[in-house]
């Protein structure tokens, strides 16, 4: 086992906006998704984690966001810490502290950021260097889209059939084409399901199969637009995507109904502006904050014009962004 007394060390990680979802799981275990996909980190919007592995603990301790965490929290992050013990040789417990700047569990992949930011503090607390293929499984562990805030910029998730299998990589790097997401944050509060339970329930939905068995041939798309720079392609394929994904949420055995009445009428607008010659899209992770996605140069007229809406309580403006990095 590695000896690990003492040792700290202080991670930073993005959160991303998928353009091509993630939902479901073929491993629940292992977060083996049902489908690749692809994303953008979102510099700026981080959470920044420090891990210290120590002897004299009987157990994981979580501070977040300056305060002790509540049991189901601190569960599963002493549960991503078995798995990293397990798999590393890492003995002890760890001393966790992390905080994000921007809303916890409201559809901005909060869980992406913090089990990106969990993992590399950990691995590099206990002496480890690892490369970033490895550090992207083992986030993956922890949340599914975790392993897509370790690489740089556009970054694709491969689904694969083995934990070896199922990484992510940077395709583009963050300033490979200057788009913009733009956030309406429509509700600051917490949603009372999380993914881990939606990813679990995904299979009940009628329409997963359908979602799944396109989603390969929709990634090729999205990915050559974003590699070319062709918004317009871009922007029809991430927005039907983004729906597809809330159908089968909708549609799950209980329904998941992230979206609010606020959320729908900035979806429209958004539409509305595209259709008057703004290159806008939008989409939608888990829960009902939009990511309205722009090219730079319209950036300032979709920001004034989400503020103009009065269900918008805020709207954050985030770039591509790099990799999840030691501080």
């Amino acid at each position: 086992m590695t000896n690990t007394v003492g040792q700290s060390t202080t991670a930073r990680a993005n959160a991303n906006i998928a353009f091509i979802k993630y939902w479901g799981n073929i491993d629940d275990a292992l977060r083996l998704p049902a489908n690749p996909s692809i994303s953008m980190n979102l510099d700026g919007l981080f959470t920044q984690t420090t891990v210290t592995w120590r002897e004299d603990l009987a157990a994981d301790q979580l501070t977040l966001n300056g305060q002790s965490a509540e049991a189901q929290a601190l569960r599963r992050v002493s549960t991503h810490l078995d798995a990293l013990r397990q798999r590393l040789a890492i003995s002890g417990y760890a001393a966790v502290e992390s905080a994000n700047n921007f809303p916890t569990g409201a559809g901005i992949a909060s869980s992406a950021a913090a089990f990106a930011a969990l993992t590399i503090a950990a691995a590099a607390a206990a002496g480890l260097t690892l490369s970033e293929r490895e550090l992207t499984t083992l986030a993956r562990l922890g949340s599914g889209s975790a392993s897509r805030s370790v690489p740089s910029g556009f970054v694709e998730w491969y689904s694969g059939a083995t934990h070896e299998q199922s990484f992510a990589e940077s395709i583009a790097s963050p300033d490979h084409w200057d788009i913009v997401d733009v956030v309406a944050i429509v509700s600051h509060a917490h949603k009372t399901t999380g993914s881990s339970e939606g990813h679990q329930s995904a299979n009940s939905s009628d329409y997963q199969t359908a979602r799944v068995a396109g989603a390969s041939d929709r990634l090729v798309v999205c990915k050559r637009a974003l590699l070319e720079r062709d918004f317009a392609t871009f922007a029809e394929i991430v927005e039907h995507d983004s729906n597809m994904m809330h159908a089968v949420m909708m549609t799950s055995r209980p329904p998941l109904f992230y979206w609010q009445p606020a959320t729908l009428g900035v979806m429209e607008h958004v539409r509305q502006w595209r259709a008057d010659g703004l290159r806008v899209c939008y989409t939608l992770d888990a829960g009902p904050n939009v990511h309205c996605i722009c090219v730079r140069g319209d950036m300032e007229q979709v920001r004034e014009g989400l503020k103009q809406l009065s269900d918008v309580q805020d709207v954050l403006v985030a770039n591509p962004g790099g990799p999840a990095q030691i501080i």
